[in-house]
């Protein structure tokens, strides 16, 4: 028999918007979020002095509702909203 794969584990697939930032997809939400750290990290997008404040470049701010500056907790809330 075989398992069920967890929510996490399961291809959703990707907006345009979050596409233009992490790949096509469908993709799981964990590969999303590696994809998602490695791009904040390769453009130096995290505040220095808050690490958990992400500020946006113009790919992410469409992703972030046209926000400038999210905390990590509130970018997974709007990431989600381009996963289906």
């Amino acid at each position: 028999m075989a398992k069920k794969q967890s929510k996490f584990m399961q291809p959703m697939r990707v907006s345009e918007e979050l596409a233009a930032v992490v790949g096509r997809g469908p993709m799981p939400r964990t590969e999303v979020t590696k994809k998602l750290w490695a791009y904040i990290k390769k453009n130096k997008l995290q505040d220095p002095k808050n690490k958990r404040d992400i500020m946006a470049d113009g790919a992410l701010k469409v992703v972030f509702g046209n926000k400038s500056k999210v905390n990590m907790f509130e970018m997974t809330k709007l990431v989600n909203k381009h996963l289906s």
